[in-house]
């Protein structure tokens, strides 16, 4: 009769154990192996809140502070009630909303039927789209330079051609009636390309049965682009608006590089108010003052955004 040790007895345990529940340890392991692609959020996420969410709500903080780069002293909301005293508030704010919703409406409509353009089998396509998207890659600050030259009163190109063909040459930049027109074209061209780029993307994902359907059915070019092409570019357009909606609210670049502001105060618009008055020292006012465009701009784009989505095409 044989007898068993004690180790033995527990290694014999340890096999039964084992045997008896095999999926423990590759139960155990899944556990383990399905944190492992969460670690690829890390960084984004570090990077997110050193450069974003930090610095945003430590933005709240400071514009209840009068504070330089030394101290901060809590004054409350004194800087809220400075900032909608400004006698230029009002018209800054108006002239944020004209801009943001032309520069908008334009590339929306030029937009989509260049897209429409440059994904028809036209004769040096590659070519056009290049063209198009171009301005996209400039500098804003360059753009910005580069028409104030090209406008130029005295000495611009297109005043210059004009005289010669014996055309008024207006003051593009200077003209307080013109201006902020004038500002919101050169948005416009420098822009357009990104909007096209997005409607092309949209009309290039419709599926071809749809068209060769329509035609077989006897439907006209019209009819195709109203039935088929703008409703199912519904997407794109839904994010054109918004992308270029959000630029025009917070626009301040090219306004700065073109008038700074002026004539007077008549392109003035938020972002130029802010940035005047940090300029002028008043840090905590400024800083205020971007709090409320934040502000201004998500109660105009969360609303919008979600009536934008909020249906569905249904073929």
């Amino acid at each position: 009769m044989s007898t068993a040790t004690p180790s033995t007895a527990t290694q014999a345990a340890g096999i039964l154990t084992e045997v008896k529940d095999p999926g423990d340890r590759t139960t155990k392991r899944k556990g383990i192996r399905s944190h492992y692609p969460t670690w690829f959020f890390i960084p984004a996420l570090v990077l997110y809140a050193v450069f974003f969410a930090i610095p945003s709500l430590s933005s709240f903080y400071f514009s209840l502070t009068r504070w330089s780069l030394f101290d901060a002293q809590f004054i409350g909301f004194a800087n809220y009630v400075q900032f909608f005293q400004d006698p230029q508030l009002y018209t800054s704010f108006i002239h944020t909303l004209v801009y943001a919703v032309l520069t908008s409406g334009a590339k929306v409509i030029i937009g989509f039927f260049l897209a429409l353009l440059l994904t028809s089998p036209v004769v040096g396509r590659g070519y056009l789209r290049a063209i198009v998207f171009f301005p996209v890659l400039l500098s804003t600050i360059g753009v910005g330079i580069l028409w104030k030259a090209l406008l130029d009163p005295f000495h611009g190109m297109v005043n210059g051609v004009l005289g010669f063909f014996g055309l008024p040459q207006p003051g593009w930049f200077t003209d307080p009636n013109l201006a902020l027109y004038t500002i919101a074209g050169v948005d416009i061209w420098k822009g357009v390309g990104i909007a096209t780029l997005i409607f092309m993307a949209g009309i290039v994902a419709i599926p071809n049965e749809y068209y060769e359907a329509a035609r077989m059915d006897g439907a006209t070019g019209w009819r195709i682009l109203r039935d088929i092409t703008i409703p199912l570019s519904r997407g794109a357009t839904a994010t054109v608006i918004i992308l270029s909606l959000i630029g025009g609210l917070r626009s301040f670049d090219i306004i700065w590089a073109t008038t700074g502001g002026g004539p007077g105060f008549t392109s003035d618009v938020l972002a130029s108010v802010i940035y005047k008055q940090y300029q002028a020292g008043f840090y905590g006012l400024s800083t205020a003052g971007n709090v409320v465009l934040f502000l201004v701009v998500t109660l105009i784009m969360v609303p919008l955004s979600y009536f934008l989505n909020r249906k569905q095409v249904e073929l």
